[in-house]
């Protein structure tokens, strides 16, 4: 009778990789994250709306930076279009954002991660 239970592969059945090495490449790629994060927290990315009326900076962290507005879209008759304007560029930006987070940290492989 075969024995039951333990773990199919042998070596804990990791394919024949050792529990240390697992660990270290785990270590590494939360460095490597942990760098990709950083590098991508100092980022600026821009968002424009109205033909470049109106111009938002935001960082990776996404944080707003600067809002530009050209003199010539301010008409105190119509503020919606201005707030619609700023609302678009600032979605824009944050929308780049959240592509550069999936290019930089999708590449780590993470299941569950949601990037």
């Amino acid at each position: 009778m075969g024995k039951r239970g333990g773990f199919p592969g042998g070596m804990g059945g990791f394919g024949g990789m050792n529990i240390n090495s697992l660990m270290k490449e785990a270590k590494k790629m939360q460095a490597d994250m942990q760098k990709s994060q950083e590098e991508l927290a100092i980022k600026e990315f821009e968002g424009t709306s109205g033909g470049g009326a109106v111009n938002v900076k935001v960082s990776g962290e996404k944080l707003v930076k600067e809002i530009k507005i050209k003199k010539e879209v301010v008409d105190p008759d119509d503020v919606e279009m201005l707030e619609d304007l700023i609302l678009t560029a600032v979605n824009e930006a944050l929308k780049k954002v959240d592509a550069e987070q999936a290019k930089e940290l999708g590449k780590f492989n993470i299941p569950g991660l949601g990037m």
